[in-house]
């Protein structure tokens, strides 16, 4: 057992709406904020600039902290348990991705694919999320906007 640490951006638009992504990996399908794993050598915030470069073609500031992991999770694709923070982001510039209306409105075909939506806030539900602790950030999102 070892940990995974993981780092998620909240994106949250004018019209009071946040960024979620669609995502196809090796099958599995799932919904959540973008964001991903920290590598080694990388502090939080560069890692998190860095996922949303690589996801989202876009720039990010990180505006502040918003969640870390308080409770046990295991991951569902291997044997670690996950720390994931959560950070409030804002682009730095234009979006550089293609918003998509549908659940899983995937341009490509293949093993690993990607989709962005935006979902209201106060329509948002965490049903609207795949990963325990992103459920969890919704509870929380709901509750502090």
């Amino acid at each position: 057992m070892y940990f995974n640490v993981r780092v998620y951006g909240l994106l949250i638009n004018e019209q009071q709406e946040v960024l979620l992504t669609d995502e196809q990996v090796q099958g599995y399908r799932f919904t959540k904020f973008p964001g991903g794993g920290v590598e080694f050598g990388e502090g939080l915030s560069e890692a998190l600039k860095r996922e949303f470069i690589e996801e989202c073609n876009t720039e990010v500031e990180v505006i502040g902290h918003f969640y870390t992991t308080d409770f046990f999770v295991k991951s569902a694709f291997n044997d670690s348990q996950i720390i994931s923070i959560y950070y409030m982001v804002k682009p730095v510039g234009d979006l550089n991705f293609v918003v998509k209306t549908n659940l899983f409105e995937f341009e490509a075909e293949g093993d690993n694919l990607q989709s962005f939506r935006w979902k209201k806030l106060d329509e948002l539900k965490p049903e609207d999320v795949t990963f325990p602790i992103d459920r969890h950030v919704v509870e929380l999102l709901k509750t502090t906007k």
